[in-house]
């Protein structure tokens, strides 16, 4: 799969020919290779975009984000098949138990927390590193005892302000939920890939939302966007800080035995998610990468 995130911001004419992504702006042209894509953002209204086109990043498995007038992502387009075995690998994802499950959420938490730590840690909060690093230990299978949420309060109002609230309409929240945005649409993509349903979730099970599979598998990656806001935020929903959270999937990271990119990490942890909740390995085979 592709490594680039190809951010379009200005109207543009958007066409296919001969394996390459056409981009004309004004009198300017931009060819991008498919194979080298991972996912297209449309951060602005004024794009056309060809049904070739279209049908081709389907057939390349390449996601699609569309944006609304305040650069909110609100959309993405998915193919409908990817993988030749789809329908044996729905199959597998109804056929999950119960206990499986609780245990491989337990880890995503425990991952997240983690990181919430280690990001702390990063900006010199050594003592609130400590508390939230503590809430990681104590979660239960299937965060019974809901540390998550526990954790994220405390984790919030250390790092962004005791002011600070997620529910807000503010600049701040509008570059973590671009940066989520961008998490979201690569792990999908990964689900997707495998022939699995991002509709069904181990934990997140809302009747309204397409992706609850993939906001339970992009958890434990979510600090790497709130590190990237905390660094270059500067009161604004800049297009400086879009460019940077549209590429966050290229920042390399300690992982296994080396150093990969983002979007490499997400692909191994999916796959070692699906792995354990397909009684293939343990929940102790999930791998760990780190946020510096």
């Amino acid at each position: 799969m592709g490594f680039r995130t190809v951010l379009i911001e200005s109207p543009s004419k958007c066409t296919y020919q001969g394996g390459y992504m056409i981009v004309q702006v004004e009198d300017n042209v931009h060819k991008v290779h498919l194979s080298e894509i991972s996912s297209v953002v449309l951060s602005t209204q004024r794009v056309f975009l060809s049904a070739y086109l279209l049908s081709e990043l389907s057939k390349n498995k390449i996601a699609l984000i569309v944006s609304d007038e305040k650069h909110n992502p609100i959309g993405q387009y998915l193919p409908l098949y990817g993988s030749h075995n789809t329908s044996s690998r729905i199959a597998e994802q109804l056929s999950w138990s119960l206990p499986v499950k609780k245990r491989v959420w337990q880890k995503v938490v425990q991952e997240k927390i983690k990181h919430q730590a280690d990001l702390l840690s990063l900006v010199d909060m050594n003592n609130e590193s400590e508390v939230i690093r503590q809430y990681s230990l104590d979660v239960r299978s299937g965060d019974s005892s809901n540390r998550e949420a526990v954790a994220a309060k405390y984790y919030f109002s250390v790092l962004f302000g005791s002011e600070f609230c997620r529910d807000n309409d503010t600049p701040l929240n509008a570059s973590l939920n671009y940066g989520y945005s961008i998490l979201m649409s690569t792990v999908a993509r990964e689900i997707v890939s495998r022939g699995y349903l991002t509709q069904i979730g181990i934990c997140h099970r809302s009747e309204f939302n397409q992706f609850n599979f993939a906001c339970d598998l992009m958890e434990p990656f979510r600090p790497l966007v709130d590190k990237a806001v905390l660094s270059k935020f500067d009161g604004d929903f800049s297009k400086e800080l879009r460019h940077q959270l549209s590429n966050i999937v290229n920042e390399e990271l300690s992982y296994k035995d080396g150093r990969y990119r983002l979007s490499s990490v997400i692909s191994g942890f999916v796959q070692d998610c699906l792995n354990t909740l397909n009684k293939r390995t343990s929940v102790s085979d999930i791998s760990s990468f780190e946020l510096s």
